[in-house]
């Protein structure tokens, strides 16, 4: 049994800080309790914060081949399938080289506190192959969210389409378009409906930038929201411009939106209304996106997240909010049994030092990765620094 004692310890799904020891055994955290606990397996948490390791809830870990490509061109040119800079990388890079690149980005993301990443991955069941291979021997947990070309085929008929995707689905967790953009209404609920048969995760980029919201309703009469939720997705990856029915739609469908402010930063559509999103009782992620446009380091998207709403609203956010995107509204949105530390829930824990008295804003603000003294996935030790 590995005890953690003598550390301010984020608990539950609020993230409360207690003068806590955590027991775990098997993988999990079986007891968290101020008494002491007897073991000679314990991890001295003096003078640290301990919490839980993040989640990132949207990435592209097959662009890390692609890094700083393409800056300073249109959205469409980098990204848009199947022809954009990024695609057209993809389909040229060998793959060992791809597979080298992904490896990268998991260890970086283990430096950087996180232990779970939710993946969407091109190229078909080959894509998710070399995740996989790429992922050998790393202490990494993917949701991998697959794709196969069949989806941007408008001819493709009905009977077609399912085949696929049911073939897709055997090797990964869910499946994820690209957007409105390149695949019919019909297609999407297909996508839904099998991913909703086998207990999967259905995702969807919307609203991403202000072009493809006016695209959408120019031609649908409906915002990309609007149809993604009439789909049936329940997880909305970017929201930068939503219209003002699209929070309440969200919201009633028990959807979670990930927000990339880094990422739409960079790209130059926009700031993510994380305010608003929250004043409407949205369930926020945060992702970092590509891995050609960002690190997936969260503790930089918390940081951006944090002050860019600041400025852009004009109003207070608390960096309590922002920490449980990265780490327990995931949980929240399906029912993990990881991202928050409580009793019978995966351990995956991380001690860093305690920088400042404010403990969310000691994370956000301040903490770097080599303030970073245990990373902890499934009750396994990482890494001591």
């Amino acid at each position: 049994m590995l005890v953690i004692e003598n550390g301010l310890v984020l608990t539950g799904r609020d993230l409360n800080p207690e003068k806590v020891n955590i027991a775990i055994e098997d993988g999990v955290i079986q007891e968290i309790t101020s008494d002491k606990i007897s073991s000679p397996d314990k991890i001295d948490a003096s003078g640290c914060i301990v919490l839980p390791s993040f989640i990132n809830a949207h990435t592209h870990i097959g662009d890390a081949v692609a890094m700083d490509a393409g800056d300073g061109k249109s959205i469409d040119d980098i990204v848009k399938p199947p022809y954009g800079i990024k695609h057209q990388i993809l389909e040229s890079s060998s793959s060992p080289d791809l597979i080298q690149s992904m490896k990268n980005a998991m260890w970086e993301m283990l430096d950087t506190g996180t232990t779970t990443f939710i993946d969407y991955r091109e190229g078909g069941i080959g894509g998710i192959k070399l995740l996989e291979k790429a992922s050998e021997d790393i202490p990494i947990n993917k949701i991998v969210l697959g794709r196969d070309s069949i989806i941007f085929d408008s001819e493709a008929n009905e009977i077609e389409v399912r085949s696929k995707l049911k073939k897709l689905l055997k090797h990964c967790d869910g499946i994820a378009p690209s957007g409105f953009g390149e695949i019919t209404d019909e297609t999407a609920k297909i996508i839904v409906e099998e991913c909703e048969k086998q207990g999967k995760i259905a995702s969807i980029h919307v609203a991403e930038h202000e072009k493809v919201q006016k695209d959408s309703i120019e031609r649908t009469g409906k915002s990309e929201v609007e149809r993604a939720v009439e789909s049936g997705f329940k997880l909305l990856i970017h929201l930068t411009y939503p219209q003002k029915l699209d929070f309440r739609a969200i919201y009633s469908n028990n959807a979670s939106v990930v927000c990339c402010p880094r990422s739409n930063g960079l790209l130059s559509v926009g700031i993510p209304p994380i305010m608003d999103m929250l004043h409407n009782k949205i369930n926020i992620l945060l992702g970092t996106d590509n891995l050609m446009f960002n690190s997936p380091n969260m503790f930089r998207e918390m940081e951006y997240a944090l002050k860019t709403t600041r400025g852009y609203s004009k109003k207070y956010l608390s960096p309590l909010d922002v920490l449980k995107m990265a780490t327990t509204n995931v949980s929240k949105a399906w029912g993990l049994d990881a991202g928050l530390i409580k009793e019978g829930y995966v351990a995956d824990i991380m001690l860093v030092k305690q920088l400042s008295k404010n403990p969310w804003l000691s994370i956000i603000n301040r903490t770097e990765s080599k303030n970073i003294i245990c990373l902890i996935r499934k009750g396994k030790i990482v890494y001591m620094r």
